[in-house]
């Protein structure tokens, strides 16, 4: 009867982990313009550097490869700095997209994947581009507010956004739903 039990199996998660990080020089912040073939948001501002996660490889070693692959750029360990995670249910598909900042790096950055993207270019932290991919605008605005962590095309809404209190004249979170 035990065997019975076990022999259901239950759904597997299909959760890919994606990586990005935003190279950082005084006040500007270096993206990446995705080519006009771009399977996702062709033609949008995105991160500087962004890729998936191996088979066995951790979010960091994923990282500093990607950073070689896509800008010719060698990363540090040491001189990436955690930013913020996003999971992001956007378009049905379920990422966990990890976000660095880096300061410090070898090289001179360059669109080393011409076939994937159509440009690299620095713009001003706080004015990036408006026609950026929506979840790595959202990312960029809390890593520079030092929010860790937010969801972004998922039911439910993190960091929860404060309503007016109209009782104690504050701030506070919405009632829940009743979901």
């Amino acid at each position: 009867m035990a065997e019975q039990m076990f022999e259901k199996k239950a759904p597997v998660a299909s959760t890919r982990v994606a990586v990005h990080v935003f190279l950082l020089r005084e006040d500007r912040v270096l993206l990446t313009r995705l080519g006009p073939g771009a399977a996702y948001a062709a033609g949008s501002w995105h991160a500087g550097v962004a890729g998936k996660v191996d088979p066995g490889e951790d979010v960091v070693s994923a990282t500093v490869r990607e950073s070689g692959e896509e800008l010719g750029v060698g990363v540090d360990p040491v001189d990436l700095e955690f930013a913020h995670v996003l999971h992001s249910g956007e378009g049905g598909q379920d990422w966990v997209n990890f976000f660095f900042s880096c300061r410090n790096w070898s090289g001179i950055p360059v669109n080393n994947e011409p076939h994937k993207h159509a440009e690299i270019g620095w713009w001003p932290v706080g004015r990036p581009p408006r026609d950026m991919v929506g979840y790595c605008a959202r990312a960029l605005e809390h890593t520079l507010a030092g929010v860790p962590f937010s969801l972004y095309g998922t039911a439910a809404a993190f960091p929860v956004p404060a309503v007016p209190d109209a009782h104690a004249g504050g701030r506070r979170p919405p009632a829940p739903s009743g979901r």
